[in-house]
């Protein structure tokens, strides 16, 4: 394999400027553009109601993954427009890219910057299916507290108090502004979920039985959301107004069925290169997590993880890792730190599969 210069193809630090037409700017910056999105084409304008104004606070799982605000992550420019034309279409953002490339984080990236509110995340394991996504119902609690209420002569509680909505079917409620949904690690699940997901993205509602069972024609219920609050259900039928801002991210670990891909725009998130942009992206990283502190040595270790081993795959994570340990274990030592910098930055296909942020 041909050797690596011993720097970056050039020392200046990209920066892709956000044109007119960008809701979402890659700035780190809170702003208020998501106010200027053009009525959806035709063929994905969404009527639920009733609307809902409000939403939850960021939270803390953005600002850890996040760091300090208003850091400029370094986005090229199609990754931009992208982005982007997923948020104008109202389609799903399929991501895709080695682990640690930063596919999990760009969720929380759009929700920060235009004031979106927490992220809703439904994490994706082989044996989740379209029903964890949209709703629970807990049955068993319900028959039990109908029983108590008949042996205390006490009034039933309402149906939708054993109703919660999962992280999909919160995302579909009928917000003004459109939340953001994180669907992580879409490729571990089994085979039917891709397809099971289609009608629910593309009609941008779903139906709960046992609220249409239960309530009569134009029925009104109260259930519990992701958020841990209420919200009201017409009909049994849950259907969005602004169609949420779907991440789904893909390790690539399998193929997608083709009518999933055709309802999705790819977005493909490879890991930092040792360029401009790959020493932008990680420097953008570390300096929103460790701040302007050991900059020297911060871009000493940026450099080695770029540079060395060209070709192996490495996560994002084990370069903050590495900082973290040399600046608080062995920070007086220089040797002490380049040896144990280099074993926690150790290509992932020698035995390191430490897992972290994504």
């Amino acid at each position: 394999m041909p050797e690596t210069s011993a720097t970056p193809e050039t020392s200046a630090t990209p920066e892709t400027p956000a044109t007119d037409w960008h809701i979402y700017r890659g700035t780190g910056q809170p702003h208020d553009a998501i106010g200027s999105l053009p009525a959806p084409p035709p063929w994905r304008a969404f009527d639920g109601d009733p609307v809902i104004t409000s939403v939850p606070p960021l939270g803390t799982e953005s600002a850890r993954r996040l760091g300090t605000p208003g850091r400029r992550p370094a986005w090229r420019p199609e990754e931009l427009e992208l982005i982007n034309a997923a948020i104008y279409l109202r389609r799903p953002l399929l991501v895709t890219g080695d682990p640690g490339s930063g596919k999990s984080t760009l969720a929380h990236a759009i929700a920060h910057e235009l004031g979106l509110g927490r992220v809703l995340q439904w994490p994706i394991v082989s044996r989740t299916s379209l029903r964890d996504g949209l709703y629970t119902y807990d049955a068993i609690a319900r028959l039990q507290d109908t029983q108590m209420a008949k042996l205390r002569q006490e009034n039933h509680r309402d149906i939708g108090e054993y109703i919660r909505l999962g992280p999909l079917g919160t995302a579909l409620l009928p917000y003004e502004r459109p939340r953001v949904l994180l669907v992580d690690e879409l490729d571990k699940s089994d085979i039917d979920l891709p397809n099971d997901l289609l009608n629910a993205l593309e009609e941008g509602e779903f139906r709960i039985p046992e609220l249409q069972r239960a309530g009569g024609r134009d029925s009104e219920t109260k259930v519990l959301t992701d958020d841990d609050e209420n919200a009201t259900v017409r009909n049994g039928r849950v259907r969005c107004r602004a169609f949420p801002i779907v991440v789904m991210t893909s390790n690539g670990e399998r193929d997608f069925p083709a009518p999933l891909l055709r309802r999705c725009l790819h977005l493909d998130l490879p890991s930092p290169r040792n360029d401009a942009w790959g020493q932008a992206r990680l420097s953008a990283m570390v300096g929103a997590h460790f701040g302007d502190q050991d900059a020297a040595a911060n871009s000493e270790l940026i450099h080695t993880f770029l540079s060395s081993a060209p070709g192996a795959l490495r996560a994002a994570d084990q370069l903050l890792n590495a900082i973290y340990l040399t600046q608080e274990a062995v920070r007086d030592s220089t040797p002490d730190r380049r040896r144990l910098a280099e074993l926690l930055m150790r290509p992932l296909e020698q035995g390191d599969h430490g897992v972290g942020p994504r």
